[in-house]
């Protein structure tokens, strides 16, 4: 049986393993990936799918279009004793990175909580550290609101009696219309297009973990959307945009804060901001209580074409 067999049955059978890393998610944004599997004895201690991609010739190791994270899961055993869990996860990411080829340019994003900086030191691997807002849900949501800053909490009040809320894929031609606007006056733009949002959403929906949430006026005027994805332990923020006509900042938190309401009663305990190292946004993401954690790229380019390739078209 191949790695990628053995992988999606150990998806359908297995909790726990993020959204992001899903063989549904990976055959969406990939037109081809692998993965490599570890094992101890008989039991599979790891598992780190990556895409098969190469580009004007340079064979490449990083994270696909859309996919905030995609690094290493590690399976301990339950009778592991906890004093022994980084022992554990050295050895299987260490069997894990072997596997993946080695490619002359990474840039591969690791899910927040992989600390082994060591092992992709020794495989010649640069780290750079970005960050996220994680918003732990283990607490009632009066005590999740307290936690919340004062401006948050007001918001969310008057935003209730300005907008409703409803789920409404089909309104995702208006999220990319209002990402577009919002980075082109940043003079930033984006390598995706509606056709491969559309092709998420289909996949999120078939998959039961994807909503489009949106919030209008009575008048049926759309003032912002966000976008969540989860898996069985958390939910993402995936993406989200506020109506440049309105730019209202009360919709989009009280859309937040309904994502993280139903993320609780759906069982999950944790809330993905999915933060930026945008100063603004940081601030809003700031706002909701959450803890800040820190996540790795993992960075390499021993590519002298690729060099020239990202000097042409930076």
């Amino acid at each position: 049986m191949s790695n990628k067999n053995i992988y999606k049955k150990l998806c359908a059978q297995t909790k726990g393993i993020p959204v992001f890393s899903q063989p549904w998610w990976l055959d969406t944004v990939c037109k081809e990936w692998d993965v490599a599997i570890s094992k101890k004895g008989e039991h599979i201690s790891g598992a780190w799918p990556y895409p098969v991609e190469k580009k004007v010739g340079v064979t490449l190791v990083r994270t696909p279009m859309l996919t905030p994270y995609l690094g290493p899961q590690v399976f301990y055993p339950h009778d592991l004793k906890e004093s022994n869990n980084d022992g554990y996860e050295h050895e299987a990411i260490s069997d894990l990175i072997k596997q993946i080829p080695n490619a002359p340019v990474w840039h591969l994003s690791i899910q927040p909580g992989v600390k082994q900086a060591g092992i992709f030191k020794q495989h010649k691997l640069y780290s750079q550290v970005q960050q996220t807002f994680l918003l732990e849900l283990k607490e009632d949501e009066e005590t999740l609101l307290t936690n919340m800053k004062d401006a948050v909490r007001r918001n969310i009040r008057i935003a209730e009696s300005e907008v409703t809320v409803t789920n409404s894929p089909e309104h995702l031609k208006d999220l990319y219309k209002f990402q577009k606007s919002t980075l082109a006056k940043k003079g930033k733009s984006f390598n995706y297009s509606l056709k491969d949002l559309q092709k998420i959403m289909d996949a999120g929906l078939a998959n039961k973990a994807t909503a489009l949430w949106v919030a209008k006026t009575p008048d049926k005027k759309i003032q912002a959307i966000v976008w969540a994805m989860w898996d069985d332990t958390t939910s993402y923020y995936f993406m989200g945009g506020q109506n440049p006509e309105t730019n209202s900042y009360r919709a989009m938190t009280l859309l937040l804060w309904h994502t993280m309401k139903l993320a609780k009663n759906r069982g999950n305990s944790v809330y993905d901001l999915e933060g930026s190292m945008d100063e603004g946004v940081e601030k809003f993401f700031r706002n909701f209580g959450g803890d800040r954690a820190l996540y790795i790229i993992l960075m390499k380019n021993k590519s002298l074409l690729w060099k020239l390739k990202q000097v042409i078209f930076k």
